[in-house]
């Protein structure tokens, strides 16, 4: 992984206004209110014996933690948020605020802060929608309180 790159990233995603209606971006998506962008995205996982899957999950979730380091420099410890209990009351039928709502499907927990300057939410989750699809490190802007 490269961090600077990571940081660099997030950075633009902090000074880039949210737009009025949800699109595509050339790093990701971005909707009212929020920006999320794939800071790293693995190889599928079509075939082996599950070990690179897991391998990989691991570096992933080590490279989430060695980004934390460095905004942690910055703006403090993160909180921990699990997204279960959003993934089941999204299920549930609870109207949820994205970006929240639609990570919580395919991210099951964010390492988050407050910037106390904009106060805008940063986010980092590890992200994979199913077993044999690539796991994405993602960076996440958004001015939504979680839920």
């Amino acid at each position: 992984m490269d961090i600077a790159k990571c940081l660099t990233l997030v950075d633009l995603l902090c000074a880039r206004e949210f737009p009025s209606a949800y699109g595509r971006t050339e790093h990701g998506e971005s909707g009212p209110g929020y920006h999320i962008a794939a800071l790293q995205t693995s190889e599928e996982f079509w075939e082996g014996d599950g070990s690179e899957r897991e391998e990989t999950q691991a570096q992933y979730e080590a490279d989430r933690d060695g980004l934390a380091e460095r905004l942690g420099e910055r703006w403090g410890p993160p909180q921990h948020i699990s997204l279960y209990s959003v993934l089941d009351r999204t299920m549930g039928g609870e109207d949820i605020a994205e970006p929240w709502a639609g990570l919580s499907g395919h991210v099951p927990d964010v390492h988050l802060w407050r910037v106390p300057e904009t106060g805008r939410w940063i986010a980092l989750g590890v992200s994979q929608w199913d077993k044999e699809l690539p796991f994405q490190l993602l960076g996440i802007v958004t001015e939504t309180d979680p839920p």
